[in-house]
C-alpha cells in the first residue's frame, strides 16, 4: 500500500568548517539535497529533524535553530505528495557521517562554489536543457533544494 503524504517536511544544515553537508538522494526524486524527510509520526518537526539526521547520515543533532519555514510546491514519490510545508533548521552534531546506504548514494563535505555548480546543473535541468535521463545519471541539486536554497540566498 502507498504512502499517503503528509505535506510535512524537515531539512537539516549541518556545517564544518566553511562546508556543508549534502547527500546524493538513492530514491526520487534524484539530486544531491540536505538530510532531509517527512514528519511523519512524529510528534513535532524537531523530533523529525533528529529522526532523519541519525538515519541518513547516523548524526546526532546537539543543537537546532529554525532558519526557514516555507510552504513549497515539490513533488514527492508518496501519493498525493505535490507541496510540503518544509522547516529547516540548522544543526551543530554529534558523531562521524554513518551514511544510509538504503537512502542515499554518497554523503559529504560540500564547499560553497561546488553547491553553486550544483546549481548551475540544476538549472540546465529545469531549463530542459539536459534530459532526465541525463540528470538522474549526474545530479544537481535536487529541484525543491535548489529552490530552498535561494529562498535562503545561498546561491
Amino acid at each position: 500500500m502507498a504512502k499517503i503524504c503528509d505535506h510535512t517536511s524537515v531539512g537539516m544544515l549541518v556545517w564544518k568548517d566553511e562546508k556543508l553537508l549534502l547527500i546524493e538522494r538513492m530514491k526520487f526524486p534524484p539530486g544531491f539535497a540536505v538530510p532531509a524527510g517527512h514528519v511523519d509520526e512524529d510528534p513535532t518537526y524537531e523530533d523529525a529533524a533528529k529522526r532523519e539526521l541519525k538515519e541518513e547520515v547516523g548524526l546526532d543533532a546537539e543543537n537546532m535553530e529554525l532558519v526557514l519555514e516555507i510552504k513549497m510546491q515539490n513533488p514527492c514519490r508518496r501519493e498525493g505528495g505535490t507541496w510540503h510545508n518544509w522547516k529547516i533548521y540548522q544543526v551543530k552534531t554529534l558523531g562521524d557521517i554513518n551514511r544510509s546506504k538504503d537512502e542515499t548514494k554518497q554523503a559529504g563535505w560540500h564547499t560553497k562554489d561546488q553547491i553553486k555548480e550544483l546549481a548551475r546543473r540544476t538549472e540546465k535541468y529545469l531549463n530542459k536543457e539536459i534530459s532526465d535521463e541525463e540528470f538522474t545519471q549526474k545530479p544537481g541539486l535536487e529541484p525543491v533544494m535548489y529552490e530552498l536554497f535561494k529562498e535562503m540566498k545561498m546561491i
